[in-house]
């Protein structure tokens, strides 16, 4: 068995959409990038590899039908295998999440693990399914907000203040599940002009700054700054371009204040390029909506995570963590061409 195969069968790129979930709750509830945080992301990381494996275990007889050339039913990862590979690593993600965050931590990774497994034995089949896994990236966001040390706020504060992007990531989550149920087959176009909707309403929603009732920080209402980049603009497909031009008009826009200071550019940037990548990739598959092009749509969502994510964590009052999630967005799709994510 080579390591290449392990890294198919736990779908390795795609586990960059990770570090983001926990980052924008950490930066939601004021908590700075530490070591804490770098262990619960590596949790995280550990606990979506584990539900890749498990994935493959609890598919094998349909995958060998439908996806024969997965790692497990082309012969190349024994079933048993992959059952230990998500074992193993869903005692690590645990056992990093007591060490890096004790009992807060705990408190989020022994549901998320639960969801994961329950999802991929019991649930994905069921109109439960989808619910399952918005809830698993929830509680990841969820994570990032309740990790301990110096000044971190209670766990009830700390939660209240990672709703609204924890919310937004399990929206965002809805529409990959929604899409992802027609991968073989090719879905009805009301799938993707539903989630293109959604997602459209995703990224305003991320780029218009709620008030937050608990004093630590407001926003004016507004749209996207015009300091928006052009570049992204322009990628957009024509159903598309309109909304980002009138994001960034000067009608709709106002100054964006989060603690007193300036929104910055990063939380429009991102708003904008999760709606120019995942966006036009479900414009074509309301075009044309083909099991091929249903996929790609799927691919763009994981890692169209990443420009969402960064959107947040900038929002939250981290421009630079933001902006270093935004650089690894291109590796992630670079790396996808070799490894598909789903």
């Amino acid at each position: 068995m080579r390591l290449a195969d392990l890294a198919l069968l736990v779908r390795a790129p795609a586990a960059l959409s990770v570090p983001g979930d926990v980052i924008a709750g950490a930066a939601a509830a004021g908590r700075p990038l530490g070591a804490r945080t770098l262990g619960v992301i590596g949790s995280s990381v550990c606990l979506y590899w584990a539900g890749m494996a498990l994935n493959d275990y609890a598919d094998a007889a349909v995958d060998s039908v439908e996806r024969p050339e997965r790692p497990v039913p082309s012969g190349r990862v024994p079933r048993r295998t992959a059952l230990a590979v998500a074992g193993g690593l869903t005692a690590a993600g645990l056992g990093l999440a007591a060490v890096a965050g004790g009992r807060r931590s705990v408190f989020t990774a022994l549901p998320l693990a639960g969801l994961v497994w329950a999802y991929d034995l019991k649930l994905k089949s069921t109109a439960a399914g989808g619910f399952a896994m918005a809830g698993a990236r929830v509680l990841d966001v969820l994570a990032g907000a309740v990790v301990p040390g110096p000044g971190a706020e209670s766990v009830g504060v700390a939660l209240r203040r990672a709703v609204v992007p924890a919310g937004l990531v399990g929206v965002h989550t809805g529409t990959l599940m929604a899409l992802s149920r027609h991968e073989v087959a090719g879905a009805p176009v009301r799938v993707p002009v539903g989630t293109l909707a959604v997602s459209a309403a995703v990224a305003v929603a991320t780029a218009v700054p709620v008030a937050r009732g608990d004093g630590a920080g407001s926003a004016a209402k507004g749209c996207l700054p015009a300091s928006a980049p052009s570049w992204l603009v322009a990628q957009f497909p024509a159903p598309l371009r309109g909304v980002a031009v009138a994001a960034r008009s000067k009608k709709v826009r106002t100054a964006l204040t989060v603690s007193g200071k300036r929104l910055p550019a990063v939380t429009a940037a991102g708003a904008l390029a999760y709606l120019g990548t995942y966006g036009t990739a479900q414009v074509r598959a309301v075009r044309a909506p083909s099991a091929e092009n249903v996929r790609r749509a799927v691919g763009a969502g994981i890692l169209g995570l990443m420009p969402l994510q960064a959107a947040l964590t900038a929002r939250g009052g981290a421009p630079g963590v933001a902006a270093a999630l935004g650089v690894v967005h291109p590796l992630a799709r670079r790396l996808a061409r070799r490894i598909s994510p789903t």
